[in-house]
């Protein structure tokens, strides 16, 4: 069978943080002899080499290939790719890991759109990925028409045989930004690229002890000599025009403005801010001219132009003042509505915690180079930010707790100018909004899995575009939260968290369902029918189920077919026909399953029993539990080896747990294949 995909892994003592890696590679959906992982050994000096070379022994598709350090990772994947026999070659790090499906979907929707390169959505835990790019699939994306220079990480799969017709390699050496220098290329020379959005391919991790290569600090020399070069490559393959100012513009506004704001810049070494600064400045005068900084917003705009004019201490001011600036958000009401939740907020901007306030009458005037002071900068951006308040926009994206995977939900919302309390001629800028959340679509048109998912809102207003948790619009009383609910297949219970912010459980909940609040006079028995008004959600009549388990210790169990209807002054109405003669003498615990056809059907205990009378089936309490509670034997001290576990930090005691469970359930499916 051909190889489909190549996945090239570089290599680097990862200790134990390559066993997500690896276990996310052999749990790949494409089978085995469809895809292979090359893993490049770099001059490790840890106990990687051996762990390697023992995974390759086992498995026939995951090889390896032991070099000499050479200090970065563009040369490891060089050799990865003249080692690859795939169609397509696909690079991972080694400290990140990919969703069960990824190869398979990239791969088939690079085929379908005959793409020389595929970019699978990304899920951040810890470290920044796109956002905006994956709003939505984009089959046939270029720089133009998508955002793909948010993207220049080398996580992507490409076709082997485009990167050997213009033979594409990565920079080699110890040096930075080689994975801008080869996508920016790529994206230039491909034939077609294809974004894939509806599926989270890739998860990009921040260690736990913070030592990814990307979060050390680097030398501003070096660093921006390197990102010349990427420069250089625009230069090469295009034209002066728009479609180079749009690619020139990624880089002035992540790479040069964006470091020179607020307190990512404030709270750098004096010495090493001063350095970052001045080669900064060296590259705006040298490269960027009045075209691309029209492209910026207002906020990367009046600091370019501080920094293209060598002005320092006011660029110092105005970090100091755009520092004390945050979004604040007010969850006004929770509903369901049919399938979906409707969830109503208002979100604006603060200023050292009250309300930011703006120009009530602002004159959005056009920049002609920098502002004459530090004061002049920030009336500047506070005038043309009001004036562009018709164009912000607020978004409300959902993201899961333990992956990071999000995704957008629609929102429609109206912008308000409200009087600013106790200032003349200023108005605060309100954004009011009600989202949509419909359990069964909101994962880009799937269902959302299992998980506990926060609620982020996404507010951009002038330069500023800002994530924040949804809080509620007051703590006393905090807004209700209505019942959970079955919609889409899943059991969806919104809750406040321990912090106060608006999230999710889908799948997960149990005891906070408040099933464990229910009396005997909440459930009747007529005959055969049994029905129970539940605290409970459910948007028409829905399949469910209910069990009986009877005493010990033959404890039977009985299942029936069961319905949940709307409650007419609100629950669920849960409706089930007995097997009558089957409930025979003692106490029959009674459970319900929600979701009827669940591919493992979830069943909740009621804190209620049946009980066969001369009058009929009855429901009660059950009897309460008496045990003599056993008298707590002394602890044993704890061994040697628990004791040399405590000294090992804890975030490295969780992936070694990961790692071992990993090995055993790679060890369940081999013996079972």
């Amino acid at each position: 069978m051909p190889v489909k995909v190549s996945v090239v892994v570089p290599v680097y003592n990862p200790g134990p943080y390559i066993e997500d890696c690896i276990n996310s590679l052999l749990r790949q959906s494409l089978p085995s002899d469809e895809y292979e992982a090359v893993f490049v050994d770099d001059g490790s000096t840890d106990e990687t080499p051996a762990r390697l070379d023992a995974l390759a022994a086992e498995h026939p598709n995951m090889r390896v290939i032991h070099q000499e350090g050479s200090g970065w990772s563009g040369k490891p994947r060089n050799v990865g790719i003249e080692a690859s026999r795939g169609e397509f070659v696909m690079f991972v790090d080694n400290d990140d890991f990919l969703g069960e499906e990824a190869l398979e979907r990239m791969y088939e929707y690079g085929v379908a759109n005959e793409a020389d390169l595929i970019i699978g959505k990304m899920a951040g835990k810890g470290r920044p990925v796109p956002v905006e790019l994956f709003r939505r699939n984009h089959p046939r994306a270029t720089v133009e028409n998508a955002p793909l220079m948010d993207s220049l990480t080398p996580h992507k799969m490409l076709r082997r045989s485009f990167l050997d017709r213009i033979g594409l390699r990565f920079p080699e050496g110890r040096r930075r930004l080689e994975d801008h220098v080869f996508v920016a290329e790529a994206y230039l020379r491909a034939s077609n690229i294809s974004v894939l959005s509806d599926y989270v391919c890739y998860y990009h991790l921040k260690r736990d002890d913070a030592s990814n290569a990307g979060f050390q600090r680097f030398d501003p020399v070096g660093y921006f000599a390197n990102l010349r070069e990427a420069l250089d490559v625009v230069e090469r393959y295009t034209e002066p025009g728009p479609k180079r100012d749009r690619m020139f513009r990624r880089w002035l506004t992540n790479e040069m403005a964006e470091r020179l704001r607020s307190r990512r810049f404030l709270n750098l070494p004096d010495d090493y801010r001063k350095e970052l600064f001045d080669e900064i400045h060296k590259v705006i005068a040298e490269r960027m001219g009045p075209s691309v900084f029209a492209l910026l917003a207002p906020a990367q705009r009046v600091v370019a132009e501080l920094a293209a004019a060598g002005r320092y201490e006011d660029l110092l001011t105005l970090a100091e003042w755009e520092a004390a600036i945050a979004p604040s958000t007010a969850l006004e009401s929770v509903a369901w509505d049919g399938d979906a939740l409707k969830v109503a907020f208002s979100a604006e901007y603060t200023a050292n915690g009250t309300p930011k306030t703006f120009p009530a009458d602002a004159e959005g005037t056009a920049l002609q180079g920098a502002p004459e002071s530090a004061a002049d900068a920030i009336d500047w951006l506070e005038q043309v930010t009001a004036s562009r308040f018709p164009s912000s926009s607020v978004d409300l994206v959902v993201r899961e707790r333990e992956t990071h995977a999000q995704f957008f939900q629609p929102v429609e919302f109206t912008r308000v100018s409200l009087p600013a309390e106790d200032e003349e001629d200023r108005v605060r800028l309100v954004l009011k909004a009600t989202a949509t959340i419909d359990p069964a679509t909101a994962a880009s048109g799937s269902a959302l899995p299992a998980g506990l998912w926060d609620a982020f809102i996404r507010l951009t207003l002038g330069g500023w575009t800002r994530e924040y948790r949804l809080f509620p619009v007051s703590q006393d009383p905090f807004p209700a939260m209505p019942y959970p609910g079955v919609a889409g297949g899943r059991r969806v219970l919104p809750y406040w968290t321990v912090k106060n912010n608006f999230a999710m459980d889908v799948d997960l909940a149990s005891k906070r369902l408040g099933f464990d609040k229910l009396k005997p006079e909440d459930v009747a028995v007529s005959g055969d029918r049994l029905g129970a008004t539940l605290p409970l959600h459910v948007p028409a009549e829905t399949k469910a189920l209910v069990r009986l388990t009877g005493p010990k210790p033959a404890a039977e169990v009985l299942q029936v077919q069961a319905t949940l209807s709307p409650a007419a002054g609100g629950g669920a109405v849960l409706d089930a026909a007995l097997p009558v003669r089957s409930v025979t003498d003692g106490a029959w615990r009674l459970a319900v399953c929600l979701v009827a056809d669940a591919d493992e059907p979830k069943f909740f205990t009621l804190p209620l029993v049946v009980r066969s009378t001369p009058e009929g089936l009855k429901v009660a309490k059950p009897a309460p539990k008496v045990a003599a509670k056993p008298k707590a034997a002394p602890k044993a001290p704890p061994s040697a080896a628990r004791r040399l576990a405590r000294r090992i930090p804890l975030p490295v005691r969780r992936v070694l747990v990961r790692m071992v469970k990993g090995k055993a359930a790679t060890a369940a499916r081999q013996k079972g294949k």
